[in-house]
């Protein structure tokens, strides 16, 4: 044996186990990239897409589960985000497409159902071919309840999708939770293969320098990780961003910390904390200014359960979403929000933040602010993304005392940025092999000259 076959034969490539179509099988409302990206997770069975807010993931999830349905005559259950079960069922007419929107397993119909996350418990998960994960960053608590019900409810279901925006390059768990819901490998072989501890924190994870190259190879065996369609060689046209405009509002504090003669910028997280404790009302009252002398959409995120309060009764027109409220009075006015049915939400990220697509809105305020990037990223992702189509202004409404708060989340944009177009860097060319083997070149036959059998063969009965 040659030493460059034993060491192909070390590769960590996880196998196809799934359905093998033909490009025409998809409706042609889909981008070029997302049929060729559906045809690749059918062909593996079991596969993730990390992409970028915008480029289609309902869509790519909805084909995959038709087609899923139609080969297998099994059912398939997708789970979301509350509010994000409706606009699936309405994303899913474009296509021609039937949703189910179901509470518990006495709903389920022969085809595609979809129900939320929290309802979860109400089914029983071995009466489906196929599971699809809707914003499956829900997995990234590693040690969280939901993410280890989700991995034990499905650990037997033949094919499984799991769709959500890039993660964090850095956050490996997420990776090896992603692959552990897909049956590729556990979280624990995943660290113990490609990992090292890094120093004498066993909380901290380091890729081993060696294995980085094998390891993004691995990932790209079961993902595809893209945030614009020319990271996979396709063409960006209808997929350019409209501006992102920020803005931070700075207002004055009479608010003296304990132990100082006058007001002094927050270094600490409970430095700030307390500062945006002190200054709550005039946060809100300086939001309201904003907001009540338009007359277009706006979402006013906040962090606190008083700020929510203030904000609500000074914003003419505004209609609080909390967590206090029921999971029916939360999707009930979400779904307004996007019919129009009023035009100023307040709520904090972790609750309206993750899966809406709020294009109609461009204009939102920050009156409180979690130490949580993520949190920012997919609330700003609302509605910046994909299909927007004026720009966009974030208005980050702050005290003195919080610092320079714009610039400390712009550095933490750009190191996102940065490590992001490495991780797809390492991925990308192996990922485009991998979707291109799965297109069938079709050559319509057109013969052009008259076939004449060889006189040995016209004898032949």
């Amino acid at each position: 044996m040659e030493y460059h076959d034993f060491l192909q034969q070390k590769r960590i490539i996880t196998p196809t186990v799934g359905i093998d179509i033909d490009a025409s099988e998809i409706n042609p409302i889909l981008f070029d990239f997302q049929r060729d990206i559906t045809i690749w997770a059918l062909k593996k069975g079991r596969a993730a897409l990390f992409e970028g807010c915008g480029l289609g993931k309902t869509f790519q999830q909805l084909e995959w589960s038709r087609l899923v349905h139609k080969y297998t005559q099994g059912n398939v259950l997708i789970l979301a985000p509350l509010a994000v079960a409706p606009q699936t069922v309405e994303e899913g007419k474009k296509l021609g497409i039937t949703v189910h929107l179901c509470r518990n397993h006495e709903h389920v119909k022969p085809g595609i159902n979809i129900t939320n996350y929290e309802m979860l418990s109400h089914f029983n998960p071995d009466e489906f071919a196929a599971i699809v994960l809707d914003e499956s960053s829900i997995l990234k608590a590693y040690d969280g309840k939901t993410r280890t019900e989700i991995i034990d409810a499905f650990k037997n279901t033949p094919f499984r999708l799991a769709c959500t925006a890039t993660p964090a390059p850095n956050d490996y768990m997420e990776l090896g939770n992603h692959s552990e819901f897909l049956g590729v490998m556990t979280r624990a072989e995943m660290l113990s293969m490609f990992f090292a501890h890094d120093g004498g924190d066993t909380a901290k994870w380091r890729l081993k320098g060696h294995a980085a190259d094998m390891f993004w190879q691995w990932v790209a065996s079961w993902a595809v990780m893209l945030q614009k369609p020319s990271d996979l060689g396709y063409s960006d046209e209808n997929f350019e961003l409209p501006p992102l405009r920020i803005h931070q509002v700075t207002i004055e504090s009479n608010e003296i910390p304990e132990g100082a003669l006058f007001a002094v910028a927050a270094e600490t997280l409970q430095e700030r904390q307390k500062a945006r404790a002190a200054t709550v009302q005039e946060r809100a009252e300086a939001c309201a200014e904003l907001v009540n002398v338009s007359d277009e959409p706006w979402i006013v995120w906040c962090n606190l359960n008083n700020e929510s309060e203030e904000l609500t009764k000074r914003i003419i027109g505004a209609v609080e979403i909390r967590g206090s409220h029921t999971p029916e009075y939360k999707e009930t006015k979400m779904t307004e929000f996007t019919s129009g049915k009023f035009l100023k939400l307040v709520s904090k990220p972790s609750i309206c933040g993750f899966g809406m697509n709020w294009q109609h809105v461009s204009k939102m305020a920050f009156v409180g602010l979690s130490d949580s990037f993520e949190e920012y990223y997919q609330a700003v992702r609302r509605c910046w993304r994909f299909g927007q189509k004026n720009p966009v202004d974030v208005y980050i409404i702050t005290t003195e005392l919080e610092g320079a708060v714009v610039e400390n989340i712009k550095r933490k944009e750009r190191d996102f940025e940065a490590m992001l177009k490495g991780m797809i860097s390492a991925t990308q060319e192996i990922t485009k092999a991998n979707i291109q083997s799965t297109q069938r070149a079709l050559t319509e036959y057109n013969p052009q000259q008259k076939m004449q059998l060889p006189s040995w063969l016209k004898g032949v009965a």
